[in-house]
């Protein structure tokens, strides 16, 4: 099955040869996010709650833009650079998905950037 890139313009160039997501039939894939600006900088140095935030808001973005809300979200890959962060990511996450809850899994792991606290892949079905 063919799938259409999803690229928001108001997204800063991606660090690597990828798109921000991808549309296949009524599934859309976004990939792993960072609290990343422009030149691939760090964004909310040593805040977990405010990389999340942002990290969210960027899947937010990526998914409207394919046609899908939050809401359409049916799986969640996380990865967090340190699980004392565990808290603060859950409090920003919950607010994002107030009712049914997608799955999910969370590891521990080594991120692209030192400082990249929160990444997280999403999974929506539309409709």
């Amino acid at each position: 099955m063919p799938f259409e890139p999803i690229n928001p313009p108001q997204f800063p160039t991606p660090i690597a040869p990828y798109s921000a997501g991808t549309k296949a039939g009524n599934t859309v894939y976004v990939s792993g996010v960072l609290a990343l600006g422009e030149g691939g900088t760090v964004l909310h140095v040593g805040d977990a709650a405010a990389q999340t935030r942002h990290v969210l808001d960027v899947i937010k973005v990526t998914l409207e833009a394919a046609g899908a809300t939050m809401a359409d979200i049916a799986m969640n890959h996380i990865f967090l650079n340190d699980l004392g962060d565990y808290a603060a990511f859950n409090q920003v996450y919950a607010e994002y998905f107030p009712g049914n809850k997608p799955a999910r899994y969370c590891i521990k792991a080594e991120l692209v950037k030192p400082d990249c606290l929160v990444e997280i892949a999403s999974v929506a079905h539309i409709g």
